[in-house]
């Protein structure tokens, strides 16, 4: 992960982003709303940490698939050139939007450690709430389901959970509704992604 400043919805800002983004459309002719002298390819992807929406120019030559991971870190990167800007939701095209829970669940079972992980420790935000509360579709009964199984035994997998989870929904589908609640700005808490730098 690095730091580096980004033009964010018309200011320049200071931000964390990812070494490797996933690609949710690449547009090989360009944007159609641009004249045709000023198209030139590029793609939107979200980062595989903090899940920053991304536009990105590859370089001369490159195709990109969807759900490809490239480099977008310091030092030479093999497909990406630049970074253009940081995107909100409503930028995506409808491509990169109906991409957007695919890849994201891809994300989550590949980083399974982590994800298990958050379900395994995350605790209270107030003495009213607990984080796992703040999850699409989860309530009171689901929280309590999670935390006297993870306190009998930790959670070794997604697997495991579906197994020993009776009434809670898909541990990696809830997550992924989560982060795209986040990536929108309707979240009223941020677990997995920084808040929106500028709301309109």
């Amino acid at each position: 992960m690095i730091s580096d400043t980004i033009t964010t919805w018309g200011a320049v800002v200071d931000i964390k982003k990812d070494d490797y983004v996933r690609i949710l459309d690449f547009l090989s002719q360009g944007k159609s709303d641009l004249p045709s002298h000023k198209r030139k390819p590029i793609a939107q992807g979200i980062g595989e940490k903090y899940f920053t929406l991304l536009e990105v120019s590859p370089k001369p030559g490159i195709n990109l698939t969807l759900g490809e991971r490239v480099y977008v870190g310091e030092g030479p990167r093999d497909k990406i050139d630049h970074i253009e800007r940081r995107l909100k939701h409503d930028w995506l095209t409808s491509v990169a939007k109906s991409e957007l829970p695919v890849v994201l669940q891809q994300i989550i079972t590949q980083d399974e450690q982590r994800f298990v992980g958050f379900y395994n420790t995350c605790g209270i935000i107030s003495p009213r709430l607990h984080k796992l509360e703040t999850l699409p579709k989860i309530g009171k009964r689901h929280r309590q389901e999670i935390l006297t199984e993870r306190d009998i035994t930790p959670f070794t997998s997604f697997e495991d959970m579906r197994a020993r989870l009776k009434s809670t929904p898909d541990p990696v589908t809830i997550l992924a509704e989560k982060i795209i609640e986040e990536i929108k700005g309707e979240s009223k808490y941020y677990l997995f992604s920084p808040s929106p730098a500028i709301k309109e």
